[in-house]
């Protein structure tokens, strides 16, 4: 039998669900916590910076809803990104027209001198690093973008990520394998660019 590891986020769950009514603290801890991940990958998964704040509040507040009914079979950030996926896959969906994202079609993509201090050159270096991946994220397809979103930053499994395209263990994996090819390509294509530009 597999021990499963302690939720770190099980105390405030509790709280929130034993709250009464008008006491939202302990839900706004967890949302306080969850919010920059949650808000950063709904971006990702839908290439809409102008909705993923609302795309985020709409999240929290199913999460709000549904916290009496949550019952720590999982975390709750399992439990959170679960709910996250599923509201951008709809905004998606929607946004095509009400297409089903199709996770079986692969297209192929495509004077002075300043002085910085160690810090701060490390946080320009990251920011240019989120924005390379953002820029990368944008040029993939919905069908390699989102299952990669799903596997490598929320740290889904295979068959969690099988479960909500509703496609076979298999299919999810091919897809995944590809993205990351797919990010790789065209991560290398626009670091030669820019390593071209004058």
């Amino acid at each position: 039998m597999v021990d499963r590891q302690p939720d770190p986020d099980g105390e405030l769950v509790s709280q929130a669900q034993a709250a009464g009514e008008g006491d939202h603290r302990p839900f706004e801890a967890l949302v306080e916590r969850h919010q920059e991940k949650v808000v950063a990958n709904c971006r990702y998964m839908t290439r809409s910076a102008a909705d993923a704040e609302d795309l985020a509040q709409d999240v929290f507040l199913k999460a709000f809803f549904g916290l009496p009914k949550f019952r720590a079979q999982s975390s709750f950030k399992s439990w959170l990104l679960r709910i996250k996926a599923n509201h951008c896959l709809n905004f998606v969906q929607r946004q095509a027209g009400g297409k089903q994202v199709d996770i079986d079609e692969v297209s192929e993509a495509g004077a002075e001198e300043l002085h910085v201090e160690p810090r701060a050159e490390q946080r320009v270096h990251a920011e240019d690093t989120r924005e390379q991946i953002v820029a990368v994220l944008d040029r993939m397809t919905d069908t390699l973008r989102i299952p990669l979103i799903l596997r490598d930053m929320d740290g889904m499994t295979y068959q969690e990520i099988a479960d909500i395209l509703g496609v076979r263990l298999s299919a999810a994996k091919m897809r995944i394998k590809r993205a990351r090819e797919s990010f790789r390509e065209l991560h290398g294509e626009m670091t030669h660019r820019e390593g071209a530009a004058p």
